[in-house]
């Protein structure tokens, strides 16, 4: 996923796509009962790589975990200024195109993270409601 090879085989179907999005979720779902900052930052850069696909950015705004959005890993980040910033990237880059919170950023979905990414003070992104142990909807590539 590194490179943008390894981005363009993972989501050139939605099957391969799905299969890594999954993966990460039960990641997430795990991090969130037993929580490792070390893994924690290579699973966000994971989401915030996949974004830079649009595919998967418009999956990303369906089936993010939640756990991602609401607060749970503030513990966790609190020491890791740099893992914060690319958390709140990744909200950003999943709200409204251009970034900064789309429609369901104004509800007040997605968490913001003061002082961390360029949207510091201002807007929140991200906004999906699917629950943390829900899996990935198909929906962006049929």
């Amino acid at each position: 996923m590194l490179d943008e090879f390894g981005l363009q085989y993972i989501c050139a179907t939605a099957d391969r796509f799905f299969k890594a999005a999954t993966a990460l979720a039960a990641m997430v779902n795990a991090l969130a009962e037993q929580p490792s900052a070390r893994l924690l930052k290579h699973v966000v850069r994971c989401y915030l790589r996949l974004t830079d696909n649009p595919r998967a950015r418009d999956a990303l705004q369906i089936c993010l975990p939640q756990a991602l959005k609401d607060g749970t890993f503030d513990h966790c980040l609190q020491d890791d200024p740099a893992t914060m910033c690319c958390l709140q990237q990744l909200l950003d880059n999943l709200g409204a195109p251009g970034g900064g919170g789309g429609p369901a950023a104004a509800g007040g979905g997605a968490r913001h993270y003061p002082g961390a990414g360029p949207a510091a003070g201002g807007s929140r992104g991200g906004g999906s409601s699917t629950p943390a142990g829900a899996g990935p909807s198909r929906a962006p590539w049929m």
